[in-house]
C-alpha cells in the first residue's frame, strides 16, 4: 500500500482518483510510525509552502527514515517544493531538503500572469523512471506561484517566465510541480510509473 499524507494541504481527494485510475490503492497514517509499512509515500499539497510547517518533527523524521530505507517518495505540487530546502515564500519553513536548492518566485514578464495556472508542456530531455512513456512536449496542469531551480536532479522543465524544474528525481525520490491527476493521459502515466516504483 502507498501511503498518502495527509497534513491538511491537499485536495486528497482528487489525489486518490488519480491513483486509482493508475490502478493504486492508498491509504493515509494516522501516525508517523504506519510509514514502517508503506510501499511508498506520496506528498501532495497546494498554497503556501508554510502549510509544510505541519510536517516538521515526527512526520519529517519518519519520511526520513523511510526514504533511507529505500521506500519511494512522491512529492506533488507544493509536496515536490518540499523536498528541496525551503522556498522565499516561506523563510522560516525548513523543507525536507533532500534534494538541494530553494523555490523561488516565478518572474513577472508581459504577457504572463503570476501564478502560473493552465495547461503547460514538459520538456524532458533525458530518461526517468517518473517520465516512461511520457512523450516530450505532453501537456499537463499547472497551479503554482514558486518553483524549484534546475538542478541535476531535474528529469523535465518547463518555462513560464523563466525556466524552472517540472519534475524531479533522485534515486527514488520523485516530485512533480504539476498536478498529475489534472493530467490527462500523460497524468495518469506517471502515476503508474511511481506505482511501479513503489512495487519495487
Amino acid at each position: 500500500m502507498i501511503a498518502l499524507i495527509d497534513y491538511g494541504a491537499g485536495n486528497l481527494t482528487s489525489v486518490r482518483k488519480g491513483f486509482a485510475a493508475a490502478g493504486a490503492d492508498l491509504f493515509t497514517p494516522a501516525e508517523p510510525r504506519e510509514l514502517s509499512d508503506a510501499d511508498g509515500i506520496v506528498v501532495p499539497g497546494v498554497g503556501n509552502f508554510a502549510a509544510t510547517s505541519a510536517l516538521e518533527g515526527a512526520w519529517t523524521t519518519a519520511i526520513r527514515n523511510a526514504v533511507n530505507d529505500g521506500t519511494p517518495l512522491f512529492g506533488i505540487c507544493l509536496g515536490m517544493q518540499w523536498l528541496f530546502e525551503g522556498s522565499d515564500e516561506a523563510p522560516g519553513v525548513a523543507g525536507l531538503g533532500m534534494i538541494p536548492g530553494g523555490c523561488t518566485r516565478l518572474p513577472p514578464r508581459e504577457g504572463l500572469k503570476v501564478p502560473h495556472v493552465g495547461w503547460n508542456s514538459l520538456h524532458a530531455p533525458h530518461p526517468s523512471r517518473l517520465l516512461d512513456g511520457v512523450g516530450e512536449g505532453t501537456q499537463v496542469y499547472f497551479t503554482h506561484s514558486y518553483a524549484a531551480p534546475v538542478t541535476a536532479e531535474t528529469a523535465a522543465t518547463c518555462e513560464h517566465g523563466t525556466m524552472f524544474a517540472a519534475a524531479v528525481e533522485c534515486g527514488h525520490i520523485f516530485g512533480v510541480q504539476f498536478h498529475p491527476e489534472k493530467s490527462s493521459d500523460g497524468g495518469i502515466r506517471i502515476l503508474r510509473n511511481f506505482v511501479r516504483a513503489a512495487k519495487g
